[in-house]
């Protein structure tokens, strides 16, 4: 067997109830959302029963999926199954950051909410949405939209690339694609992400990282592959926090990502998180993965009855050694 990588899933996936099985039956997510609601009073309840438009509002969306995705990571380590490798969707890169040791789980969580706040007051000054499209060629899409004014923003995997823009110039486009029939899904977001409309964001998230004490980022444990160059994490922490803070408004490389971590290795990837939207990518991306998603007990169980600990995997592999 090779290497595991965990996977952490973006704006998008979210839902109402999420994590609620992981947080009422495993000690370590349990205490855990603990620590984060006294960052961020309310996440809780919010997370379990808010409603859909709530979780769609960024400045909530953040925080409630950071939980959901990082419930995942500590349900799989606290059953002795741990990554080799790290990836993170937008915002799930933040999760990643916990997860590989760039940051403390606290700190990954309060940066979180700043990130959410800064993308919030952005989405608000331009309104914006994002569609993911389906099966259009790469150039001749990348053509149609800088025609259109949009952005070709997210390269998911081979025959999916999400659009972001202005609302007014996105609705054009969706036209001209019905026109076409070219088939393509809205997202369930609540801004024109990783568009240069999120300039001011990603600068006051630079900012934040570089004036305030709050934040102590460290090389990383394990490879953590960053959205913008689909490579892991640099080691000094000013190109970490370039990094990190442009990723708001720079292409998230997932495809490019996803192969580069399979040439590293990585033979089973496990999406933490609600949905299984990463976990499609793999499958359309990398042949002959395992894949794998934990979002409650019984995916839990299914993963570590078919897995393993890392320590029986070790064991196994000694014996054929």
């Amino acid at each position: 067997m090779g290497k595991i990588a965990f996977l952490f899933s973006g704006q998008g996936s979210q839902y109402p109830g999420m994590a609620k099985d992981l947080y009422e039956n495993v000690k370590e997510v349990h205490d855990f959302f603990g620590v984060a609601e006294a960052i961020r009073p309310g996440t809780i309840i919010q997370m379990l029963k808010g409603t859909d438009e709530e979780l769609k509002k960024t400045e909530n969306t953040q925080p409630c999926l950071f939980l959901a995705d990082i419930a995942g990571a500590l349900a799989l380590e606290s059953a002795g199954i741990y990554p080799d490798a790290v990836a993170g969707f937008s915002l799930g890169e933040v999760v990643g950051l916990a997860v590989s040791g760039a940051l403390t789980k606290s700190e990954a969580f309060k940066l979180v909410c700043k990130r959410a706040g800064f993308m919030q007051k952005a989405s608000e000054e331009v309104k914006g949405s994002m569609i993911a499209v389906i099966g259009m060629d790469k150039e001749e899409l990348i053509s149609q939209c800088r025609k259109s004014k949009v952005y070709p923003v997210n390269f998911n995997c081979p025959g999916q690339i999400v659009v972001s823009g202005e609302e007014g110039n996105m609705d054009k486009f969706k036209e001209k694609l019905k026109k076409s029939e070219v088939r393509f899904i809205e997202l369930s977001v609540g801004g024109s992400f990783h568009t240069p409309y999120m300039k001011e964001a990603a600068e006051s998230l630079k900012e934040e990282l570089k004036a305030s004490g709050n934040y102590k980022l460290t090389a990383t444990d394990k490879p953590l592959y960053a959205n913008k160059t689909a490579s892991p994490y640099p080691k000094e922490t000013d190109e970490m926090i370039d990094i990190l803070s442009d990723q708001i408004q720079s292409s998230v490389r997932w495809e490019d990502t996803l192969i580069n971590m399979a040439e590293s290795g990585v033979d089973t990837f496990i999406e933490c998180g609600p949905g299984r939207t990463l976990s499609g990518f793999v499958k359309r991306t990398v042949k002959g993965a395992k894949i794998y998603n934990i979002s409650d007990l019984s995916s839990l169980e299914k993963i570590t009855s078919e897995l393993g600990t890392n320590e029986e995997l070790q064991a196994k592999e000694q014996t054929y050694a």
